[in-house]
């Protein structure tokens, strides 16, 4: 099998692989499309600070072979595969506490060799413990594809309490960013603001009914505060690993507001931050990170209802031979929103 891999900083190679035999509770999965996380390209071209340097854990495909004790799947079943799959057990302290992706189990499975794949083995773990959804046969690969990207933004979204006609600022508006301001929408929020320095995200977020604000713009608190009567933010999600970003998302918030850290920071990243101000302002901040089954669930329905319109999102799509050129892309962001590798 063929997959993309990290070769050193800034180089991706497709590497062959040997194909790894299939246990009695595993299925293979002919990876069909998966979409670039700014994760992967932190991966690749950044200081990317979690564990795993795998590429690819937004995937989506066809079943083509299933272990002899798998029951629930079957070959040529279109599918959606999460890589990190938590225990979901009472027993489990994090789990308990609706903390399922720092439970231990998280960590430790994973896709074999990566979603970024011609296939993929999908472990017995991951299928026991809902890893794997069919998807409608209505849904496209490529709508499948950002399911995971969205469940990421509803977890966000079930950490905070927002009421309707709430104002929220969305600070970095790639795919997950307007994700996020589609969910605002859905929500019942009312004014919604989303920020970014990308001439062509700005006007693609602008078609879509959103306000726009140019981050190198002086005067963002006093824009934001001219349409909040003066209060700020109710809501502003850190839609990027720009730390400079986080400090600036406290100027915007309102007094007793909240702060989501969603974008993923860099190994190392420190930043400089006036603890006085979100003391006396009552801030809550809120880091965010990946998503659980339940929100892979909702994430699947809005997306088949058509609630949320993921396919709008996806401006350019590539082989997984060009997944370096792709990368490359996606990285500039230019004249791009989500790429995706098809197969």
């Amino acid at each position: 099998m063929k997959a993309a891999v990290v070769k050193g900083n800034s180089t991706i190679e497709i590497k062959n692989i040997e194909k790894q035999s299939l246990g009695s509770g595993d299925i293979l999965v002919q990876m069909r499309a998966c979409g670039i996380c700014g994760s992967d390209v932190e991966k690749v071209f950044g200081k990317y600070g979690q564990p795993s340097m795998r590429l690819g854990h937004e995937p989506a495909g066809i079943i083509t072979q299933v272990g002899t004790e798998v029951s629930d799947f079957n070959v040529g079943d279109r599918v959606f595969t999460h890589h990190h799959v938590a225990c979901y057990s009472d027993d489990c302290h994090e789990c308990s506490h609706g903390n399922e992706t720092m439970c231990k189990k998280y960590y430790e499975s994973n896709l074999e060799p990566c979603g970024l794949a011609d296939e993929y083995l999908v472990p017995e773990w991951n299928i026991k413990h809902g890893g794997v959804i069919k998807i409608p046969d209505d849904m496209s690969f490529e709508e499948a594809a950002m399911i995971e990207p969205l469940a990421c933004c509803i977890r966000a979204w079930n950490k905070v309490t927002y009421k309707n006609n709430d104002s929220a600022a969305i600070l970095g508006i790639g795919p997950t960013g307007i994700m996020h301001a589609m969910l605002a929408k859905y929500f019942g929020l009312g004014k919604i603001f989303c920020l970014d320095r990308n001439e062509f995200r700005l006007n693609f977020t602008n078609k879509l009914g959103f306000i726009t604000i140019n981050s190198n713009a002086t005067d963002i608190s006093d824009k934001i505060k001219s349409e909040t009567e003066n209060r700020g933010a109710d809501i502003v999600i850190v839609a990027t690993g720009n730390l400079i970003a986080l400090k600036k998302s406290f100027t915007y918030v309102r007094k007793g507001g909240t702060v989501v850290l969603f974008g993923v920071p860099s190994k190392g990243e420190i930043i400089d931050i006036d603890m006085s101000n979100v003391y006396s302002k009552e801030i809550t901040l809120v880091t965010t990170y990946a998503a659980s089954d339940h929100d892979t669930k909702s994430a699947l329905e809005l997306i088949s209802s058509g609630d949320i319109d993921v396919k709008s999102l996806i401006t350019h799509k590539y082989s997984l031979d060009e997944s370096m050129k792709a990368f490359q892309h996606a990285k500039s962001g230019d004249s791009a929103m989500k790429i995706i590798i098809e197969n």
